[in-house]
């Protein structure tokens, strides 16, 4: 007769055993469905960001084709023209904007005794006055101080000599040039220079 000794044999705990089982196939099953998820839910995103790129991408092939048939039916030859046609527009309303009676007036006021002006000849360029006098004077130190009496004004700035010479009668003459500002606001009221106070040259 075959005996057994039951004490020796392993007990195990069936139930907590398939419950482990059964919760990490819980466990298993949802991170699936949860990876799955997340697949599905890029592979959305990656297909409507496509779409976007190519909707995009099409805007600005039209763009540049539009662009493209501009430029070709430019003709650069009349924009050359318009341009230059403006800019004669602006020169001449500088000129006639500009008052010789006021630049003379401010000549005078800065004029030592001493000093002759002799030619002058403004230049307008994209709303700037550059002027250029030719002046006579006993001494470098008179047509300095003309210079110096000129930018005191404010109406003229970078006033310099650009070629100096000395005549056969022992004056000196220079050719003189500054950019033309205009009288400022507050010099309007200026009393106008007495008569032998200060002497021009035509």
């Amino acid at each position: 007769m075959l005996q057994t000794n039951l004490s020796t044999r392993p007990f195990y705990n069936e139930r907590a055993v398939l419950l482990a089982l059964a919760l990490a196939a819980a466990a298993v099953l949802a991170l699936t469905v949860f990876n799955v998820q997340q697949l599905l839910a890029l592979s959305r995103r990656n297909t409507e960001l496509g779409r976007q790129i190519a909707t995009e991408q099409a805007v600005a092939d039209e763009a540049t084709r539009r662009a493209e048939a501009i430029r070709a039916g430019t003709d650069k030859g009349a924009l050359e023209t318009v341009a230059a046609a403006a800019r004669e527009a602006n020169n001449l309303i500088d000129r006639r904007t500009f008052s010789w009676t006021e630049f003379f007036n401010l000549i005078e006021t800065t004029l030592p005794p001493d000093v002759m002006l002799t030619a002058v000849r403004p230049e307008f360029r994209e709303g700037v006055i550059n002027v250029s006098m030719t002046v006579l004077g006993r001494s470098t130190a008179d047509l300095d101080a003309f210079m110096e009496q000129l930018e005191k004004t404010g109406a003229f700035a970078d006033v310099l000599p650009r070629q100096e010479e000395v005549t056969d009668q022992g004056l000196h003459r220079a050719v003189l040039s500054g950019r033309y500002l205009g009288r400022p606001a507050g010099n309007a009221g200026q009393a106008e220079p007495k008569p032998g106070d200060a002497r021009s040259g035509s």
